[in-house]
C-alpha cells in the first residue's frame, strides 16, 4: 500500500471516529440486508440491496451441482475477509505500512446436524461448524514481530464478523407465509 493511499485510509478513519466520539448514536445503524431466494434445486441468489448478485449451490454429494459456492463457504470466507479489513484498516490508521496481509478460515463440520440426528445419548447434532481456526499471515519490513501479533489480536477484536461468530450474536426467526 503506498503512502498515500495509507494515509486517505487513515484520514477518513479519523473523520469517522471524530464524528463518532462527538455523536455516539451517529455509531448504530442498520446493515444492508441480504435477500435469498430459492431458484431451483439447492441453488440460491443472494442478493444485496445495490443490486450485486451471488449465487451458492451445495456439492454434489448433497444434490447440488457444486459449481458455485456453498453457503458455508461463504460464512468462512466473511470472517476471512473482513479480518484482513479490519486489521488492514487498523494498519493504516497506525502509519503500518504492510508488505502481507491474508487470512484463512477452516472449519470441521458434522453433516448429521443438517439431517435432525442425534448423538446415542440423543443430543441433537448441531448444524453449525465447529472448531473454527482463523489463520493470518502478515509481514512488514521494519516492524517488530510483537506488534504485528498486537495489530492482528486488536484487528481482529474490532471485526464485525470474527466478533458476531465468538460472541454468538442472537439472531431472531420472523416467518411469513405466502403474500403476508
Amino acid at each position: 500500500m503506498t503512502d498515500n493511499i495509507a494515509d486517505s485510509i487513515a484520514d477518513a478513519l479519523h473523520r469517522v471516529e471524530t464524528v463518532l466520539r462527538r455523536r455516539p448514536d451517529k455509531g448504530l445503524s442498520d446493515d444492508a440486508p441480504a435477500t435469498a431466494e430459492w431458484q431451483d434445486r439447492t441453488r440460491v441468489v443472494v442478493r444485496h440491496a445495490n443490486g450485486q448478485e451471488m449465487a451458492t449451490d451445495m456439492p454434489k454429494e448433497l444434490g447440488g451441482t457444486g459449481d458455485q459456492a456453498s453457503p458455508g463457504w461463504l460464512f468462512r470466507a466473511a470472517i476471512a475477509s473482513c479480518a484482513v479489513t479490519s486489521i488492514a484498516l487498523l494498519a493504516a490508521r497506525e502509519g503500518v505500512e504492510l508488505d502481507q496481509l491474508e487470512a484463512r478460515v477452516d472449519s470441521r463440520s458434522d453433516a448429521r446436524g443438517m439431517f435432525g440426528m442425534v448423538e446415542l445419548d440423543g443430543t441433537p447434532v448441531s448444524a453449525a461448524p465447529c472448531a473454527l481456526r482463523l489463520h493470518v499471515r502478515i509481514a512488514a519490513r521494519g516492524v517488530p514481530v510483537e506488534r504485528l501479533r498486537t495489530l492482528v489480536e486488536t484487528g481482529c477484536g474490532q471485526s464485525p464478523i470474527p466478533c458476531a461468530v465468538q460472541t454468538a450474536s442472537p439472531m431472531s426467526l420472523h416467518i411469513l407465509v405466502g403474500d403476508d
